[in-house]
């Protein structure tokens, strides 16, 4: 991801969204940091400086921001981005109180550590540095729930005060999940959170197609807890231009001031659900969502399914249309929605935009058209639009998903 670099004079241009930000003068990159509101932290190094800003102040020529869906995102980025690009005041001020590292321990059943100090050699694998510890230590709180690890040296022959709050692996665990455990761990906090989540929703199913239904089970409830604290992860309310860049992408005459987004969740055809979100202004309508408890039964069909959701949306007269219908997938389940539209005869094209974004590559499909459109070519705005709507329907599908789960189990007999 690269910094999109304005001249200092036009702070006013800045987002006020969750994200990292550079402070360059002509030649270099000065200073990286990370911010909940991008416009008034930036503003703040210049309308009162801190002692430490008064070093490089008088430098700065231009300032460059990336926004994220959260400030989480934003912590992990601003690691790496220091990492990378090395700034003199960020180096300088490296001082061993400062910045933090997240370290694994060269044992047989590796411990997870925060350090202030890492030297190379001493530990099998590092990230960092982190500037901000206290949003380290809540990041690491959330995955621990997911991720079990230990920190003490040395373990009890029985239950410590962590394993009762299922946070610690216990005496006896298996060494090989454990490792793998860690391994994901580390790659969410890289940023690979979806594809960690893809891989444990894909070793369930084959656990599962295997009869391997112990294994399953605990994959199961890694995954779903994984997909809880990913919505901690999206927090953003979305900027304003990003309707416009929409409007283009989408060659709709009208604004995209109002979108609803569906998604369908269910494991192995079991508990199949449906969710639609509706965002406003770049905000969530939360008075807007649905829930759709999916009645096709038998082999999942997500074909199948969208096309029950979508048309018993439609159903509702007194809902208001949205300008853009974004469905979760790629031209099959696009077709699958048109297909529906159309049997109901509504003339859908005068009056919104339908499109199917795939996870895989992260694409957009549109009708009519035979090439994707990818995100990764879009401008920032659009892109973070279109993935935060995208994440926050799957959110919501998995979260009524649980629920069904729960009201199953506590089933008589």
């Amino acid at each position: 991801m690269k910094f999109r670099f304005i001249a200092k004079e036009k702070l006013s241009a800045l987002p006020s969204a969750p994200g990292v930000y550079a402070l360059s003068s002509s030649q270099e990159i000065l200073y990286i940091g990370k911010a909940l509101n991008l416009k008034e932290r930036i503003r703040s190094h210049f309308q009162q400086p801190s002692y430490r800003d008064h070093l490089f102040i008088k430098h700065i020529t231009k300032v460059g921001c990336i926004e994220t869906f959260s400030e989480i995102d934003a912590l992990l980025l601003e690691s790496q981005l220091i990492k990378k690009y090395q700034p003199k005041y960020n180096v300088m001020w490296k001082d061993g109180k400062n910045y933090f590292y997240l370290a694994l321990t060269k044992e047989p059943l590796p411990r997870v550590l925060i350090l202030h100090q890492v030297s190379k050699g001493s530990f099998s694998k590092f990230l960092g540095p982190f500037v901000d510890g206290k949003s380290l230590k809540q990041t690491l709180k959330l995955l621990r729930r997911v991720f079990p690890y230990y920190t003490a040296k040395k373990h009890p022959e029985g239950l410590c005060s962590w394993c009762h709050i299922a946070l610690c692996p216990g005496p006896n665990p298996n060494k090989k999940k454990y490792r793998k455990d860690l391994r994901s761990l580390f790659e969410v906090l890289q940023g690979k959170r979806i594809s960690v989540i893809k891989n444990i929703k894909k070793a369930m199913e084959i656990a599962s197609k295997d009869q391997r239904f112990e294994e399953a089970a605990v994959l199961r409830n890694q995954f779903l807890a994984l997909e809880n604290v990913a919505s901690h992860f999206h927090e953003q309310t979305l900027p304003k231009n990003s309707e416009k860049e929409l409007q283009k992408i989408l060659r709709s005459k009208n604004p995209i001031n109002r979108i609803e987004a569906y998604d369908i969740s269910n494991i192995q055809g079991a508990h199949a659900t449906g969710s639609m979100v509706t965002f406003i202004n770049g905000r969530p309508a939360k008075d807007w969502y649905r829930k759709f408890k999916v009645h096709i039964s038998g082999k999942p069909n997500d074909f199948a399914m969208i096309q029950e959701v979508i048309s018993r949306r439609m159903a509702h007269k007194e809902w208001p249309y949205p300008d853009l219908m974004l469905i979760d997938g790629g031209k099959g389940q696009l077709s699958s929605a048109l297909q529906t539209l159309n049997l109901i005869k509504l003339s859908y094209s005068q009056r919104f935009r339908v499109a199917a974004l795939a996870k895989k590559h992260d694409e957009l499909f549109l009708p009519k058209s035979s090439v994707s459109l990818l995100l990764k070519d879009m401008p920032p705005e659009a892109r973070n639009v279109l993935l935060h709507i995208r994440d926050e329907a799957h959110r919501f599908a998995i979260a009524y998903h649980r629920k069904l789960r729960r009201v199953d189990l506590l089933k008589p007999l």
